[in-house]
């Protein structure tokens, strides 16, 4: 199942507290970057982020889960309704991105 475009731009409004927030296509569903790192994507109507240690600290009951057969596992965000959580997890994560 591909991301819907409105899944998408329910997240991209959620993330739109932190910095410079970006999105691209690939193969049906979107990689998003922050500041020109790659934070995480949307895969089939879910948020995931890499699972950095700023992240799993964050979210120590998350899920992790491969966003597509074959892929590394990422942490699955499940309070995407909270803004301020999000803002502060981008934040936490930026300087463990690559």
């Amino acid at each position: 199942m591909a991301t819907s475009k409105e899944y998408l731009q329910f997240i991209l409004e959620q993330l739109s507290e932190a910095d410079e927030i970006s999105h691209r296509p690939m193969m049906g569903e979107y990689v998003i970057y922050c500041r020109g790192k790659v934070l995480g994507g949307v895969y089939d109507n879910r948020f995931l982020v890499k699972p950095v240690k700023s992240a799993l600290a964050m979210m120590p009951e998350a899920e992790l889960v491969p966003p597509y057969d074959g892929a590394k596992p990422m942490v699955l965000v499940d309070n995407v309704d909270n803004r301020d959580f999000l803002k502060s997890l981008i934040e936490a994560m930026y300087g463990e991105l690559r």
